[in-house]
């Protein structure tokens, strides 16, 4: 049996690695944003990774990439708060830089992944 998982595969990784990110930037919005674009962004963030390992399971080519799809929209939903954030002033340059950096990384290593699913060079 393989011990491969979701959690091998490096667009996860670097999706998990964002998340991770995005709570810790998030926890200084302030405190009437906790029902708006805090909880937006954090939702957007998990569902990147979320769909991910979701996909990772299904066994059609056609189920992981529509799982991978919905994982690259989140990401379009996060990288858009990302530039409110900042246009609201709630992140710094430093954080806006090191959220779009992240993402851009996770979205290059997803991009890649789909492309090996497309073509049955994936694992599993």
């Amino acid at each position: 049996m393989s011990t491969f998982t979701f959690q091998n595969i490096l667009a996860w990784q670097k999706a998990h690695e964002f998340t991770r990110l995005v709570y810790l930037i998030t926890k200084h919005f302030p405190e009437d944003e906790r029902f708006g674009l805090t909880s937006q962004f954090r939702r957007a963030a998990v569902s990147i990774g979320a769909n991910i390992a979701e996909g990772y399971k299904k066994l059609s080519k056609a189920d992981k990439l529509r799982f991978m799809n919905i994982s690259e929209g989140s990401m379009a939903e996060c990288m858009n708060y990302i530039i409110l954030s900042n246009d609201l002033k709630y992140i710094s340059e430093e954080e806006y830089i090191m959220l779009s950096t992240s993402i851009a990384n996770a979205g290059r290593l997803l991009t890649a992944y789909c492309n090996g699913i497309i073509n049955n060079n994936a694992i599993k």
